[in-house]
């Protein structure tokens, strides 16, 4: 739980306030690092940021420490700086095969230990993050046009057939159409005032991918953009895509009228163990929460919770995957990627429904 807003935490960042580091961290989604409130670095733009409250969940969420302000520096003390030195080393080296022993060697450290620390520091183990590495560097080398045998090479994955069993599920497209960023996806997409403000839901032809509320129009249109930079998004309309206002619709009424959660296909796009999360989290009944540990266990993964709880901060598809209904261990209402107080909202109109 935080004892601190949202408000406060974006004014923190803007006025680069010393007594909020430690407290809180800011990823800027475009350079793939994040920060302390504190840091002196050119400011992002607010639509390309997003907050962690912790440095841990920032790393999970796929961001790098920034090497200016260093804001690892006072999160798990001389074994924290050392875990953080691994993760870097495993970045730059992703490519490559780092066992456990190997790494244990050159940090010093027994492999157990090593094991131990970096899934307590990271909440995934060293092999874990080097394949969500490896993954990245995937994508990023198709976006980048490489030929998809050249790509998967360079990743490190050694062969094709290997890429599939490790990549699976988790790119949400074949590889060809990611190397194009989403060329030859047709994903419609429409705009919605609801109770909880503006909306952008979007869609492919197995169902909604994206859910996002914002203040602005072109900064939702950005963010859907940049998951699938050259699809063929189309403006929704009444004529060429009726299913988008329906839903929407249906959306906006669940919010403002009650009733059951609208039933709309969704086409989920994640790792495996996010998909896991989500999943679990669809079943989680209106009216009732679990906390971060809970959702973990009943994965099957009861030492992931900040696992769990960057599974829920990465989910894109608001409401649908109900990831309002996790919070703290201590009833804190915990982070909501579209704000806290559309979490609070949330929870107190299911919980008036379920006492009616």
């Amino acid at each position: 739980m935080t004892d601190y807003t949202e408000k406060q935490a974006w004014k923190a960042i803007a006025e680069r306030d010393p007594t909020y580091d430690g407290k809180l961290y800011y990823g800027v989604m475009t350079t793939g690092v994040f920060c302390r409130p504190s840091c002196s670095s050119r400011p992002a733009k607010r639509a390309n940021m997003k907050l962690f409250t912790t440095p841990q969940a920032a790393m999970e969420a796929g961001l790098r420490p920034c090497l200016r302000c260093h804001p690892m520096d006072n999160a798990g003390g001389k074994i924290g700086r050392i875990m953080t030195k691994v993760a870097a080393y495993i970045d730059g080296h992703a490519e490559e095969s780092l066992s456990l022993t190997l790494l244990a060697e050159k940090f010093s450290l027994s492999p157990a230990h090593l094991q131990k620390s970096f899934k307590g520091q990271f909440g995934v183990s060293p092999k874990a993050y080097q394949n969500a590495r490896r993954l990245e560097g995937l994508k990023q080398a198709l976006k980048d046009g490489d030929d998809i045998s050249g790509a998967i090479y360079e990743a490190g994955y050694g062969s094709v057939s290997r890429v599939y069993e490790q990549v699976d599920g988790r790119i949400g497209m074949t590889l060809s159409a990611y190397r194009a960023g989403g060329q030859g996806e047709r994903i419609a997409y429409a705009y919605g005032q609801t109770a909880l403000g503006l909306l952008l839901m979007a869609a492919t032809d197995r169902g909604v991918c994206f859910l996002h509320f914002g203040e602005e129009k072109t900064a939702l249109r950005a963010q859907l953009e940049k998951e699938y930079p050259h699809a063929d998004l189309v403006p929704g309309s009444a004529e060429n895509t009726p299913e988008l206002e329906a839903w929407i619709a249906a959306l906006d009424h669940y919010l403002t009228a009650g009733g059951r959660s609208p039933d709309i296909p969704l086409h989920l796009n994640g790792t495996a163990f996010q998909m896991k999360v989500w999943r679990f989290l669809m079943g989680v009944p209106e009216g009732t929460v679990r906390s971060y540990s809970e959702v973990a266990e009943a994965i099957g993964a009861p030492k992931a919770i900040r696992a769990a709880a960057s599974a829920c901060a990465a989910n894109n598809i608001a409401l649908l995957v109900p990831c309002h209904r996790v919070l703290r261990r201590d009833g804190g209402l915990g982070g909501y990627r579209w704000g806290e107080e559309r979490k609070r909202s949330l929870l107190d109109q299911e919980r008036k429904k379920d006492r009616v």
